[in-house]
């Protein structure tokens, strides 16, 4: 067995920037080939880009692949390419999410359907294909991220945080489920975190009072919380929801 055999592969859902592209180089640089996943054909340069960088810099193998995962066909095209290409699969980070938001008064059905799609359905589509893999192996570890508005709920995000508090239902369903097969199944909820997402809120001083440490929080902050999570270390850890908030929610 060659060393890229014997590595670990993970993929990471919506990984071309923010928190999915930083935890997609975390594992890198732990020594996991990386699947890297783009929502559409036409942000699959951005996904190739990514995974050029981590094989360069880390010398791991990679693999960029477009799947929209709210839709089952594309989900398990991407899981199958990551098997194929690697022999396995070991670590599910399910990244992708999208927001639409609006006050639930005026909020449009599609903008309402398309967050529970991608953000909620998106991660049933992949964890439904992967697990059994993860199953035969008798070992894997799923992360998912939610969010604190999935546990505290966020005013003008109905359908956000409808998703994200799912998803942690979801999270702790899941690990009932496989947690005799040697799979971990864990939430990490970032608060307000450095993406292109919550660029509006970095100049507000409103938001800064609510965070008690003062500063919103950095991708890298959540990749090594997720690095973590995907470790043998963390093998007596299944269905926790971890805040990463900066004291957002005590």
């Amino acid at each position: 067995m060659t060393e890229s055999e014997n590595r670990r592969c993970a993929v990471v859902t919506g990984s071309t920037r923010g928190i999915g592209r930083a935890v997609a180089r975390e594992l890198a640089a732990a020594g996991m080939n990386v699947v890297v996943n783009s929502s559409s054909e036409r942000s699959l340069p951005a996904a190739e880009a990514v995974a050029a960088e981590i094989a360069e810099e880390f010398g791991v193998e990679t693999l960029a692949v477009a799947a929209n995962v709210a839709i089952e066909e594309e989900a398990n095209a991407l899981i199958a390419a990551a098997a194929e290409a690697n022999g396995r699969v070991d670590v599910l980070v399910n990244n992708a999410g999208i927001t639409r938001d609006g006050l639930i008064a005026r909020m449009k059905e599609e903008d309402f359907d398309d967050v529970i799609s991608v953000n909620l359905k998106g991660a049933y589509n992949t964890m439904r294909k992967v697990c059994p893999m993860l199953a035969r192996q008798r070992w894997g570890r799923v992360i998912n991220l939610s969010s604190i508005a999935g546990i505290n709920g966020n005013a003008g995000q109905v359908n956000y945080s409808a998703s994200k508090a799912g998803l942690i239902g979801m999270t702790k369903s899941a690990a009932r489920e496989f947690a005799g097969r040697g799979i971990t199944v864990n939430a990490i909820a970032p608060g307000f975190v450095e993406t292109d997402m919550t660029e509006k809120f970095a100049s507000d001083e409103n938001v800064m009072k609510r965070i008690p440490v003062g500063r919103m929080g950095r991708p890298d902050e959540i990749a090594s919380l997720a690095l973590f999570l995907a470790s043998d270390a963390a093998a007596y850890i299944t269905g926790e929801v971890i805040r990463i908030d900066g004291g957002l929610a005590i």
